[in-house]
């Protein structure tokens, strides 16, 4: 058996039966009810331990077989409320289209000089926002980009030619998704801090968007489970009917 820290036990004993399915309202409260317990305890130094507005997450087991390419899920969703956090966001595009992305909230925009930005080791954003007719240059960042999610593609939106759009979207809390090997889609929600019904409402968002990207090719229960968790407690079990 894995350590469970002091912190971790706690928050055990107040989420109650967490393999019990509950409604959305009741899993944000037993959620919300976790991340307050603390260890009590400082650091060694005698430092005291910070709280932190922890990020919440759902987790949707989907019956979709990942190596059957008709079956994977790929895209991108704004949720109503947002995810409380600024994103950085850049631009592969030039000329008058690379002003209006930066006027949009790109961090940087530009081109071939872009390109070799990062292929010198500059990875210090969140989402990647290309133009068409950039994609022959882009390509060359496949192997950087690629292995952390950040290669633009246009089944996420990433590769549009609304740049100055996309990253107005991206920047707001667009948040791009894609099954794992397991066949589980992994999406922040918000924040400890969001109050119960924005919460919910991002819940949802996410639920319905995912059932109405249901494959045909998916065969049997489609949703067979969700969880959710925030950054510093263990994960609830939510009702899937």
């Amino acid at each position: 058996m894995g350590y469970e820290s002091v912190r971790y036990r706690k928050q055990l004993k107040v989420g109650g039966d967490r393999g019990n399915p509950v409604s959305i309202e009741d899993g944000i409260a037993q959620i919300k009810e976790m991340a307050g317990v603390t260890a009590d305890r400082s650091y060694k130094n005698g430092k005291k331990r910070k709280s932190v507005d922890q990020t919440v997450e759902i987790v949707l087991h989907l019956g979709i077989d990942p190596r059957q390419a008709d079956q994977m899920l790929r895209g991108a969703i704004s949720l109503p409320k947002g995810i409380g956090k600024a994103r950085r966001v850049i631009a592969f595009c030039e000329g008058p289209v690379a002003d209006a992305a930066k006027e949009a909230g790109a961090i940087e925009a530009g081109a071939a000089d872009l390109v070799e930005k990062i292929q010198g080791g500059w990875l210090d954003f969140d989402v990647a926002i290309a133009h068409p007719s950039m994609m022959g240059k882009v390509g060359k960042l496949g192997r950087l980009l690629g292995p952390q999610g950040k290669m633009p593609t246009p089944k996420a939106g990433t590769v549009t030619p609304d740049v100055a759009t996309a990253v107005e979207e991206f920047s707001a809390g667009r948040i791009e998704f894609r099954n794992d090997s397991g066949g589980n889609i992994h999406l922040p929600v918000g924040k400890i801090s969001f109050s119960n019904e924005d919460l919910n409402e991002n819940i949802q968002a996410v639920i319905d968007h995912m059932v109405k990207m249901k494959p045909a090719a998916a065969k049997g229960q489609y949703v067979k489970r969700i969880c959710l968790s925030a950054t510093r407690t263990p994960s609830v079990t939510i009702e899937t009917s």
